[in-house]
């Protein structure tokens, strides 16, 4: 079976506060039915996140709509270079510009690794945009606070290797996806580890699901944030940060919340 390299859909840019374009994409057929909000992690991009995945399939034939947008530095979207075009706050003022130009006033949230903080973030400040939020692979607290930036930098300029295992992580995470820019990777992690991030006792008042692989190194984090606000958590077991997006153990528990969500459990 050939694999799709195209989003199935027609990309719409939307132009953010700052005038960074960013690339859209809305599945679905049937306005009047709920709508998902999904927003993808480092390095990635929504059609591989969402579309590739399976996700906007199993979600769209389920009776929802799903958009999907490539964060600013990813995809399609507008990659800047200066660290301070990219932050939690920025993520999430462009995640409400992206509602915004689809007229849509309360979605649910569905997010992944950056993008599920990116929705913490959305619900601390726009709750009453958010039906719910579903946050998969979410830390608690800020994981990036040991990238090593110069390294990274003459990784990039030199080939110098990179002896911090977090930093060189992250940089096989943005070279193993075809047409990242490092440079702008580089920026985005930059960028996001200044600022304000997930901590018990400071929790979106909406419906909450956690959902992380067992062998996530965010996976406490992530139980206690879930104990802490009274969200449903629930482990995949077996899997790690980057195999749990597309299990269909994930995709069950957000069916079934959802449908709790929206009284559609027939």
């Amino acid at each position: 079976m050939d694999i799709p390299t195209e989003p199935s859909v027609p990309v719409r840019f939307i132009t953010a506060a700052d005038g960074v374009r960013l690339a859209s994409y809305f599945y679905g057929a049937d306005p009047a039915r709920p709508t998902i909000l999904a927003v993808h992690g480092f390095a990635s991009h929504a059609f591989l996140n969402w579309e590739l995945s399976g996700w906007t399939r199993v979600l769209t034939r389920a009776g929802y709509n799903v958009l999907a947008f490539d964060l600013r530095g990813h995809g399609r979207s507008d990659a800047p270079l200066e660290p301070e075009r990219y932050s939690l706050e920025i993520f999430a003022s462009d995640a409400r510009a992206v509602l915004a130009a689809y007229g849509l006033a309360r979605v649910h949230y569905l997010g992944y690794s950056m993008g599920a903080r990116t929705g913490w973030r959305l619900g601390l400040e726009s709750p009453e945009l958010l039906e719910s939020l579903i946050l998969g692979g979410m830390p608690e607290g800020d994981p990036l606070t040991t990238f090593d930036a110069a390294a990274a930098h003459a990784y990039l300029e030199a080939g110098t290797p990179v002896a911090d295992p977090l930093t060189a992580g992250y940089l096989r995470m943005a070279e193993g996806v075809e047409g990242n820019d490092l440079r702008a990777m580089i920026a985005v992690v930059t960028g996001v580890r200044s600022g304000m991030h997930a901590r018990i006792g400071s929790t979106p008042r909406v419906p909450l699901l956690f959902v992380t692989g067992g062998r996530d190194a965010v996976a406490p984090g992530s139980r206690a944030l879930a104990l802490a606000s009274g969200g449903e958590f629930v482990e995949i077991p077996g899997r790690g940060h980057l195999n749990t997006v597309g299990a269909r153990g994930f995709k069950d528990a957000v069916l079934d919340f959802l449908a709790r969500q929206t009284g559609d459990t027939a």
